[in-house]
């Protein structure tokens, strides 16, 4: 049986919850990658850490309500949830994604 993932629902999103899990360069370089690209696999996000870490940085931010995960096959797929970041706190990743803003390493 197919692990199932917990996504917040939008009004549960916490700016708290959100800024924590932002506060992690890779988790922000993560976010970054996904803003640039509809979805994108745990692997084509970090192929250079150990899954173990991949995995708790993706579960950071799908906890926090900034990712959507969704098993396909054997690959996780990730997708930012991006309209229900803006709806819960309006330009929120403009702040901290200025247009133009290279990928941290």
């Amino acid at each position: 049986m197919a692990r199932s993932f917990n996504h917040p629902a939008v009004c549960d999103i916490s700016l708290d919850h959100v800024l924590h899990a932002l506060s992690d360069p890779m988790r922000r370089h993560i976010v970054q990658k996904l803003m640039a690209s509809d979805s994108m696999s745990c692997i084509q996000a970090c192929a250079t850490l150990p899954p173990s870490t991949v995995s708790f940085h993706h579960k950071v931010l799908r906890e926090a309500g900034l990712i959507r995960s969704e098993k396909k096959g054997v690959e996780v797929i990730n997708t930012l949830r991006r309209q229900d970041i803006d709806e819960r706190f309006p330009g929120l990743l403009e702040v901290v994604f200025p247009p133009g803003l290279n990928s941290p390493s």
